[in-house]
């Protein structure tokens, strides 16, 4: 018999998981899906539309275990079928604009300083909405379930103060620290209160984190591809450090095509479980620096409507040997537009299912 692959007991998973989340717009053209303000907030479109997701899901990939939820009503209290970060942002004063077939866009507030309060954040009508839906659907339903994307912390600064946080880096570096910190705090609170109702944290940032056996503490990072690694460490990484030892499993959700650059840096946190790995990263120089971490390799959205059937098979094949551990790699292509075909799709699903196969055979 080969030698065992390692495996994280924390996550627990079996090989290879794989998932795929289908943008607003696919939604809307194809099961006539509304994202405007009540599809996040309304107790009774929450349940419906989720159900309809499901359904939808279920009829078209349901041989592939999507869908399966059909036969229970699941009063989420987020949009777990999207990758969708504004609840935060809206929480600390940024207007969010809903539409049709579009996620909510955060509409920068541009303000002079950050200033950042905590609690003001708790006590906002958004935040009050938020509240009322989870209120609403717990009494009707006796529980409620999913989470909401919590964006992460250099992505709300952006929203807040707009791409003049970069320059307060360098001349106002203890502010920035200062409000990061804040920013990290209310980003704990609220992944605390959202996880002590429904058990989960991050399904709405990644839907492959729903295969694990415990909810993965995932911080999004879609930012961190616009500064150094130096700048990182000296702002960012005291946030990740303290959320890798008290909030395990922990991961990173990098979407940038460039993760690769941190993979050093990141071998110096205390643990990291799980890590988003963004098109175009190098899956060989991550694993080489990061041997027990789980790689949730990420296909481009843009690229796989371009790609035969074959080729997406080619390409994945490729990225899971480069990964070198079927137990700790992960497939998923996410916010995949309306020009998607079914069979690029179904490619992503019957790749892995090949792939599971010849693992298998490897280890016996």
């Amino acid at each position: 018999m080969n030698q065992p692959y390692a495996r994280n007991p924390l996550l627990n998973n079996t090989m290879l998981p794989v998932d795929i989340v289908l943008a607003p717009e696919w939604w809307h053209r194809h099961a006539g899906i509304c994202f405007d303000r009540d599809f996040f907030f309304h107790p009774v479109r929450r349940i419906e539309d989720e159900q309809k997701m499901e359904k939808v899901l279920n009829e078209k990939w349901g041989r592939f275990g999507l869908g399966t939820d059909i036969v229970q009503t699941r009063p989420e209290v987020g949009a777990v079928h999207l990758a969708a970060g504004y609840l935060i942002s809206q929480m600390l004063g940024c207007e969010v604009r809903y539409s049709e077939n579009h996620p909510p866009q955060v509409v920068s507030q541009g303000v002079d300083k950050l200033d950042i309060e905590p609690d003001r954040a708790f006590e906002s009508p958004s935040f009050h909405d938020f509240q009322k839906l989870m209120d609403a659907l717990k009494s009707r339903y006796g529980r409620v379930c999913g989470d909401v994307n919590w964006s992460g912390i250099l992505n709300v600064a952006l929203d807040i103060r707009g791409q003049d946080v970069f320059m307060d880096m360098h001349t106002a570096p203890q502010d920035v620290e200062n409000s990061f910190s804040r920013i990290a705090r209310i980003i704990e609170r609220f992944v605390e209160i959202v996880e002590n109702q429904t058990g989960t944290s991050s399904i709405s940032v990644n839907r492959n984190v729903r295969h694990f056996d415990r909810p993965v503490f995932l911080h999004s990072q879609c930012s961190h591809t616009m500064i150094s690694e130096d700048f990182y460490e000296k702002f960012l990484m005291s946030s990740d450090i303290a959320w890798s030892q008290h909030h395990r499993p922990f991961g990173i959700h990098y979407c940038g095509p460039d993760p690769h650059r941190y993979a050093r840096t990141f071998a110096k946190l205390p643990s990291l479980d799980f890590l988003d790995v963004g098109w175009g990263g190098d899956v060989a120089e991550l694993r080489r620096f990061l041997p027990k971490t789980f790689l949730n390799i990420r296909l481009s959205p843009v690229e796989i409507v371009k790609r035969s059937p074959d080729e997406i098979h080619a390409t994945i094949t490729r990225l899971v040997a480069e990964s070198a551990n079927p137990y700790l790699t992960g497939i998923c292509c996410i916010n995949m537009d309306d020009n998607v075909t079914d069979s690029q799709v179904s490619a992503i699903f019957e790749t892995v299912q090949i792939l599971r196969r010849k693992y298998k055979d490897l280890e016996s």
